[in-house]
């Protein structure tokens, strides 16, 4: 008993001082280890090319040691085989780490993408060449081998003809390099989706809703794929459309004319500049039985993750437009109103009248009016509501329209000597804008840019035509308040202490009384 438990201590002394002779197992776990650490720590997407690192390490421990014990135990030709298994695992280990730190953390570090296929062809080619030289070193012909390897590859080509399909699909398409990581592709049942990866055998879409499609690359080549956006040498802009239907009571030209304006006054995120949104009447009733004309917005959609968050920032765009032209959106001829408790069209009319009225009352520019007056004025208001992001005014236009702000919040901006526009105040409502172009004509002096969808309305010389020539002295009373607003704003500009305010004043004040006389036709 004694010697049997003496000869198994010495035989796993003999085995464990056969693998302390190999210090191999030790580099490579100190390698796997820092490697692992690296990728954990700033590439963790990768953490699943670690696992089938460790995989082939434990492989090559237990080969190792299987290998130890053999040749302890005397069983020369277990000992070579297990010695082969040993020496390949130790190989393919060290090629599996020496690809993840090149392609997955040394090119990742600078910022260069390698495909996934590539990566396992770099794997696979080093495979081959290690198990040929394996071969050579032990005195093995590697044509017998490869001559065997070539019967057994014949047969299971035949018996996986579809899956070596998708192989070389997967070859073909990162050779030629019509479809690449990144694209995004409409594929034969209108999905569309990112290109997220190319493997040897499938091709991962991830679409709109973020679900995956595991699309076999033997597909991809027999149908026909569309690559939204892809032009070569030009970025990615997909044409986009927005319809919409408007009464044929309106001409396509002023209806075209309107959005048009709207769309470009301001960017849009996402929409392209170049080239810029159009607007089309595509058609009129269709076969006879619509009672309105067909219109559609066309842009180019430079991210194409977001369609429909930009659909709707065109569509609200397009709304906005109609409102200040006063063009409705068409209705269908059979819809059928009924207002309860008997409200009728006039009660609506006294309710607006009323509504413009009130945004009067809370301004101060028109404090000094009568209340027929206010009520004169009120009548020429228009509604003209604006869209978040729009330019409301710009800064050296001419027009003769102020706007009566009663929701949302506007920036007023201004740029100097081609400097980009900065933000020098803010209109909240109620308030007011463009004063200055109603009652003296003058061009913009700045810029006005909805920052929430703004309801306002907007009113035309045309109003204070008559009550200024009726009642004169409304020029002087609207001089004094134009001119303070003036210059507070040009205190804001250009840093005007309270005593130049002062002189400022009384200079703005008879500039702008007389601007308004010659404007409005009173000097005699």
């Amino acid at each position: 008993m004694d010697q049997a438990n003496a000869g198994g201590s010495a035989s796993l002394g003999a085995v464990l001082e056969r693998l302390a002779e190999n210090t191999s197992f030790i580099l490579l776990a100190g390698g796997l280890v820092f490697l692992a650490y690296l990728v954990n720590r700033f590439f963790p997407q990768k953490r699943s090319r670690i696992r089938r690192i460790v995989f082939l390490y434990l492989l090559y421990l237990l080969f190792a040691v299987a290998h130890a014990v053999a040749h302890v135990s005397g069983l020369q030709r277990w000992a070579d085989g297990l010695g082969l298994a040993e020496d390949l695992f130790a190989a393919f280990t060290i090629i599996n780490l020496a690809g993840v730190g090149l392609f997955d953390v040394v090119l990742s570090t600078v910022r260069v993408e390698i495909i996934p296929l590539w990566t396992d062809i770099f794997v696979g080619v080093a495979y081959v060449a290690v198990f040929a030289h394996a071969l050579v070193s032990r005195g093995l012909n590697p044509s017998s081998v490869i001559g065997g390897a070539a019967v057994a590859s014949a047969v299971l080509a035949l018996s996986l003809q579809s899956t070596l399909g998708n192989i070389l699909g997967g070859v073909a398409l990162q050779l030629d390099g019509s479809i690449q990581v990144g694209d995004w592709i409409q594929l034969a049942d209108n999905t569309q989706g990112l290109v997220r990866e190319i493997r040897w055998r499938h091709t991962k879409v991830e679409t709109r809703n973020w679900d995956t499609i595991v699309v076999p690359n033997s597909s991809l080549l027999a149908q026909n794929i569309i690559i939204l956006g892809k032009r070569q040498g030009q970025p990615v802009q997909h044409r986009m459309w927005v319809y919409f239907n408007v009464d044929f009571r309106y001409s396509p030209t002023m209806v075209i004319n309107a959005v048009r304006e709207a769309l470009l006054s301001a960017p849009i995120e996402n929409v392209a500049e170049d080239p810029p949104p159009g607007v089309i009447c595509y058609d009129f009733a269709k076969d006879g039985r619509d009672s309105f004309a067909y219109y559609a917005v066309r842009y180019w959609l430079t991210d194409l993750r977001v369609d429909d968050p930009t659909n709707s920032a065109v569509r609200a765009r397009i709304y906005s437009a109609l409102k200040r032209a006063c063009i409705p959106l068409a209705r269908p001829v059979s819809t059928l109103f009924i207002s309860p408790n008997d409200d009728d069209d006039q009660s609506r009319v006294e309710r607006q009248r009323a509504r413009r009225k009130a945004a009067l009352e809370h301004l101060s520019l028109f404090r000094t009016l009568t209340e027929d007056e206010k009520s004169f004025v009120a009548e020429h208001m228009r509604y003209a509501p604006f869209t978040a992001g729009e330019t409301m005014t710009h800064q050296g236009a001419v027009a003769h329209w102020l706007y009566v702000v009663t929701a949302g919040t506007a920036e007023v901006r201004v740029a100097v000597d081609g400097a980009p526009a900065k933000k020098i105040a803010t209109i909240d409502a109620p308030g007011f804008f463009g004063e200055m172009g109603l009652m003296t004509g003058e061009p913009r002096a700045n810029d006005v840019v909805a920052i929430t969808d703004v309801e306002c309305y907007r009113i035309d010389k045309e109003a204070f035509q008559k009550l200024i020539q009726e009642r004169p002295e409304i020029a002087r009373e609207m001089s004094e308040k134009l001119a303070e607003r003036r210059v507070e704003l040009l205190a804001a500009r250009e840093g005007l202490d309270a005593e130049a305010k002062r002189k400022r004043l009384s200079t703005e004040q008879e500039r702008i009384f007389e601007r308004i006389q010659g404007f409005f036709g009173l000097k005699a």
